[in-house]
């Protein structure tokens, strides 16, 4: 379907709040809840099954059709896609299954991976890190991989704080008034010099993950780190820009 009968589709659904058109929608936007799934499954790798995670995400596509404000002009895509996530990650966390001698594992990575970076200057390897902790390099990842959940449950919870209400769309009305124009485009410069901030290694992810929408893995192939260490790195990186930006983070989300 292409976006001008998307539009006629939404504005029926406006009107007349019809099951049979919200069926139609559920299934011209299904395709997004498998995208964000799989965006996701590559922080959690085996732990959650995926058909798991596009079920639980078919439940946030529904809240968002049945909120969406057609009027007001918002990209449904990038609504859509904050409320399917929320539903997956609510979904996870009731599992509540995660021992504490995960966030254990977790702290002390963390820790190591502070440590070594803030000495050598540089992305540390797999290798130092489980020198540093002590173990072998196999045991590391293992290690990575049971903690995948820490990261991606840590992250998400930095992009949503209060941003999905927020989102307006670039063509709001609002922002053809000049002093909004200006505002924006402030906010944009300070996006810019925070990232520019960033340690080299968490530059680089920012800019490959939103900006030029590479996948963990292109990344870490890039990196020459394993997926577990990138998804590490965009975590410290959205905290240090959270810190700086605070709700503005949502800026990531457009582009």
């Amino acid at each position: 379907m292409d976006e001008k009968s998307r539009i006629i589709l939404w504005q029926k659904y406006s009107k007349t709040k019809s099951l049979e058109i919200k069926e139609q929608l559920i299934i011209e936007y299904a395709q997004l809840v498998k995208y964000v799934a799989g965006r996701l499954n590559m922080y959690l790798g085996n732990n959650v099954e995926y058909e798991d995670l596009v079920g639980y995400g078919v439940f946030g596509l529904i809240d968002a059709i049945d909120k969406f404000d057609f009027e007001k002009g918002v990209k449904f895509e990038t609504y859509a896609s904050l409320r399917i996530r929320g539903a997956i990650l609510d979904n996870i966390r009731r599992m509540d299954w995660i021992p504490r001698s995960l966030r254990k594992k977790q702290k002390m990575i963390d820790n190591a991976t502070t440590k070594l970076e803030n000495t050598l200057g540089r992305l540390a390897t797999d290798e130092e890190i489980a020198k540093e902790l002590e173990i072998t390099e196999k045991e590391y990842r293992k290690w990575l991989n049971q903690t995948k959940l820490l990261s991606l449950t840590s992250l998400e919870e930095y992009v949503e704080q209060g941003s999905e209400l927020r989102i307006e769309p670039i063509n709001n009305s609002k922002y053809t008034q000049p002093e909004m124009v200006v505002e924006k485009n402030e906010l944009k410069e300070i996006l810019a010099e925070t990232i520019d901030n960033l340690l080299d290694n968490e530059k680089k992810v920012i800019i490959f993950y939103y900006f030029e929408e590479l996948t963990l893995k292109e990344i870490s192939y890039i990196l020459g780190v394993s997926e577990s260490r990138v998804s590490q790195i965009h975590t410290k990186a959205l905290k240090k820009m959270k810190a700086k930006l605070g709700d503005s983070v949502e800026l990531l989300a457009g582009f």
